[in-house]
């Protein structure tokens, strides 16, 4: 029999006035990650599925700035987002 993968969920939020790089903001696994999706298309928060990067921003405490080695593929999220978010108005 198959095992079921346990959902998991990274939100992540950069301020560049604020902040050197993207902050991780919330993370979970299972229920804790079903309710950050939810909570995310409640808002219109555009979803960016990627399972080796969310295991990679899971291990990182909420409020750390994401590593210098993940600014790239975090950066091609962010730009993935702002396409959306461009296409939407």
């Amino acid at each position: 029999m198959k095992s079921k993968k346990l959902k998991q969920a990274v939100a992540l939020k950069f301020n560049p006035e604020k902040d050197n790089a993207p902050r991780v903001t919330a993370a979970g696994k299972g229920v804790v990650a079903e309710n950050i999706l939810d909570k995310a298309i409640e808002s219109s928060v555009p979803i960016h599925e990627d399972q080796k990067l969310v295991k990679e921003l899971i291990q990182f405490k909420v409020g750390t700035e994401i590593p210098p080695e993940l600014y790239e593929i975090v950066a091609q999220v962010l730009i993935f987002i702002e396409d959306i978010d461009g296409r939407r108005e």
